[in-house]
């Protein structure tokens, strides 16, 4: 396995890596609101899920970065060996996915705590608690589109 392989592979592993910790962390957060919620007001439990799964999302994003650079490399067949600059450029365009995904689960849980608190006095204000987080989404969104625009698409160089 070439130096550039094992650069791709570690980015990938990082995407997930990263991402999932955030999302971990953002729904075990979410997750704690809406079961205080749910034990006042078991009515409210579904509008409180909602909030709740959206920082699973960049848990999801994390995952499809890596799982797109390992088919790209190979992985799942006859890996290509890559040099090391095509290592660079795929591990570099996976870090935006890995930093932002994790930052950004763990803010959106944050956001998404306070709607539940606001859920918790005003049920009607749903639909503002879920476009509050969603833009907090917005960020991942960005991260994901850099990994496609910056080293997922431009093809790579074989070592």
């Amino acid at each position: 396995m070439t130096t550039g392989t094992v650069l791709a592979v570690a980015g990938a592993a990082l995407a997930a890596i990263m991402s999932g910790i955030g999302s971990a962390l953002g729904v075990g957060m979410a997750g704690r609101a809406a079961a205080g919620l749910t034990a006042e007001d078991p009515e409210k439990f579904g509008k409180a899920l909602l909030l709740q799964l959206l920082p699973a999302t960049q848990g999801i994003y994390g995952l499809l970065v890596a799982f797109l650079v390992l088919l790209k490399i190979g992985a799942f067949g006859d890996m290509l060996a890559l040099s090391t600059a095509s290592g660079w450029i795929l591990f570099a365009s996976c870090m935006p996915m890995a930093v932002v995904g994790l930052i950004s689960a763990v803010s959106q849980a944050k956001v998404s705590v306070a709607g539940i608190a606001c859920i918790a006095k005003r049920p009607e204000a749903s639909g503002k608690a879920m476009i509050l987080a969603a833009m907090v989404e917005l960020y991942a969104i960005f991260a994901l589109l850099i990994f496609f625009l910056g080293g997922f698409i431009p093809e790579i160089v074989l070592a």
